[in-house]
């Protein structure tokens, strides 16, 4: 049985992985909206993404913006075990299975694959009884 008073490990460590998740979009649609500032040492962290998302302009950063903020939700509705946190959850974490699926077909193999490996667990773990139970969803030996 679930206690819903007490969090397990993994519904605090995905609270944990969602509210990094919207402090790196949120950091990364200020550094797009904003460049030249004294956060653009920060790009250090991952140049890669600076060489092909500097180029598409300021504009890129608001959508980057608002994921940081529909993340930000999500970690507030997840950790309180709202459903709509779990359903949120579900839906990110189906994009970036999708998302790692594309980087395979676009030819960069080894970082899809990876992407793919870890989303298809994350949401393997979604999907567990525990979890569902714990944000008030029926499961097949609940019924």
């Amino acid at each position: 049985m679930v206690d819903a008073a007490k969090p397990s490990k993994g519904i605090t460590l995905m609270g944990i992985l969602l509210a990094f998740g919207a402090a790196m979009a949120a950091l990364a649609g200020a550094l797009l909206i904003w460049p030249g500032s004294f956060l653009d040492r920060l790009w250090a962290l991952n140049p890669v993404a600076r060489v092909q998302l500097v180029p598409l302009g300021a504009w890129i950063g608001v959508p980057f913006l608002f994921l940081g903020a529909m993340l930000a939700v999500t970690c507030i509705l997840w950790l309180q075990r709202r459903l709509w946190g779990w359903r949120l959850a579900v839906g990110i974490i189906a994009v970036q299975v999708l998302g790692g699926l594309v980087h395979v077909l676009y030819g960069e193999v080894l970082q899809g694959l990876t992407g793919l490996a870890v989303s298809s667990a994350l949401l393997f773990y979604l999907f567990r009884p525990q979890v569902k139970l714990a944000f008030g969803q029926p499961t097949a030996t609940t019924h």
